[in-house]
């Protein structure tokens, strides 16, 4: 099974009203739930940790994730509010103004930290929730307390506007928690913010240098790619009329942990001798997967009869 780690939000969308005019609508979010959602309706063995609110938000979002097959055993829940995202659309890029104080999911402590059962082979790590403390904190604690024994998977989906202020301390988190790492996602903008300019392949060396085993790189419509010590594959992406683009990378994630389940590749001594078709089948369903994300409205990944 596959254990998310990470942050679950309300998305508020922008939409017209019957009457004509703007408003938001709520949809239930956050990076690592949508890789989560993803997960399961991809049909991989998926569950999701977090701290979610008993509010009427909280709801919406448990509710989702029995709705896509995402095992909820291990959510957090309190009587915190849920954090909330109102989403800009310009040309169909997003972004994001958080509303995120002393909520579920930002005040998740090491105390709320699950016991896993030995059917939990990978965890998966990334998005806001490795800003701000004390979420941030209680999810590298899980890291490094799991990744000696399990894989582990990271993509900091780097929203530079949400950590400003912190950016010294969120470099250093992110920087440990890659060491650890098997597995690492990074946008190529993510790269550049890690790495500074230069050659992507070059870039992602650096980063399979620090200690993962692999780094697969997404590059919008020019497609992705994935890096390891000894070689590059690529993928070119499918062609489709974009909506927009909420919940690509995170949809592309679940595609690639669905790839690598598939092939039995999601154990420490997997990971660390993927084959080309493993990672051949792990691009191209993480593209495939993410093109019918982005051909829709919000974050809404795709189930396997889909594809």
């Amino acid at each position: 099974m596959i254990l998310s780690c990470g942050e679950a939000l309300i998305d508020m969308l922008p939409r017209t009203s019957t009457g004509g005019e703007a408003c938001f609508a709520p949809y239930a979010g956050g990076a690592v739930f949508n890789t989560a959602i993803a997960l399961g309706r991809l049909g991989a063995p998926s569950a999701f940790f977090s701290g979610v609110s008993n509010d009427m938000l909280g709801e919406i979002l448990a509710d989702s994730l029995t709705a896509s097959q995402v095992d909820t055993r291990y959510l957090a829940r309190s009587d915190r509010p849920t954090t909330v995202a109102f989403v800009k659309l310009v040309n169909g890029q997003a972004t994001y103004a958080f509303y995120d104080e002393a909520t579920a999911g930002r005040m998740l402590a090491p105390a709320d930290l699950p016991s896993l059962p030995p059917q939990i082979s990978t965890l998966f790590f990334g998005g806001i929730s490795l800003v701000n403390d004390p979420a941030a904190s209680t999810y590298e604690a899980l890291q490094a307390r799991e990744a000696p024994t399990r894989v582990t998977m990271i993509d900091p989906n780097i929203r530079p506007g949400f950590i400003a202020g912190k950016e010294e301390a969120y470099r250093a988190r992110i920087s440990r928690m890659i060491g650890r790492a098997d597995i690492v996602k990074l946008s190529d903008e993510d790269l550049h913010w890690l790495e500074g300019p230069g050659d992507l392949t070059a870039l992602a060396q650096r980063i399979v240098a620090q200690g993962p085993k692999v780094v697969f790189i997404t590059e919008g419509a020019k497609g992705a790619r994935a890096v390891t010590a000894t070689g590059e594959r690529t993928v070119a992406s499918q062609k489709v009329t974009v909506v927009d683009t909420v919940g690509a990378g995170d949809t592309f994630n679940a595609g690639v942990l669905a790839a690598l389940h598939r092939s039995g590749a999601l154990t420490k001594a997997g990971v660390a001798a993927l084959s080309t078709d493993a990672l051949d089948a792990a691009l191209s369903l993480g593209s495939r997967a993410a093109a019918v994300t982005v051909s829709r409205a919000g974050a809404n990944p795709p189930w396997g009869h889909e594809l």
